[in-house]
This record gives structure tokens, C-alpha cells and sequence, in this order.
């Protein structure tokens, strides 16, 4: 797959993001999209178009807390589905740039 991406990994244009790019860019990370990693991507996606920024930690597990409840709005079960860095991982197979405030 061609894809134009920055030195981090993310996607240089996002309108280049569909399925196929996700699912790509998952399996690069070695990440099995799910259901549930499909509801967090879409959350996210929702957001970025709404305010044009992608959430860092504590902003995402807010985001899912409000759309999914307590059960899978928080870091614990957010690190199950993007290991190491949630916030990070999941911008990247949205296709949204770099959180903030993510080092």
C-alpha cells in the first residue's frame, strides 16, 4: 500500500484514511482490529471533525467514558486494545496527526 506518511508513522494527508488504510496501519503496529477498536476509532474520527483536534490521554478516555460508559472509558481497558500508548496508537490508525502533549 502507498501511503504518504511522516516520520512518526502518521498519515501526511488525512483524507488518504478509508478502512483499508486503518486496517493497514494496524497491522503495521501489530494490532487485530476488533469491534470495540473500531468504536474507539470512530469516537475519535467524530471528534477531530468536531473540533479539529486529536485528543491526547486523559481527553480520550473521557471521549469513550461519555459514548461508552465506565466499563471501557478508561485507560485500563484502553491499553488492552493500543498497547503502550492509546492516545498515540489510535490517532495513527484513525489517521489523525499526533495528539498533543503525547511524548
Amino acid at each position: 500500500m502507498q501511503l504518504e506518511l511522516d516520520q512518526d508513522g502518521y498519515l501526511c494527508n488525512l483524507s488518504d484514511w478509508n478502512v483499508a488504510v486503518a486496517e493497514y496501519l494496524a497491522s503495521t503496529l501489530d494490532i487485530e482490529m476488533t469491534a470495540e477498536h473500531w468504536e474507539v476509532i470512530q469516537l475519535l474520527r467524530q471528534f477531530y471533525a468536531d473540533t479539529g483536534i486529536s485528543p491526547a490521554m486523559r481527553v480520550l478516555v473521557k471521549i469513550i467514558k461519555q459514548a461508552l460508559g465506565p466499563d471501557k472509558g478508561n485507560s485500563i481497558y484502553l491499553l488492552t486494545l493500543f498497547p503502550d500508548s492509546p492516545a498515540k496508537l489510535a490517532a495513527k490508525i484513525a489517521g489523525l496527526p499526533r495528539p498533543t502533549n503525547c511524548l
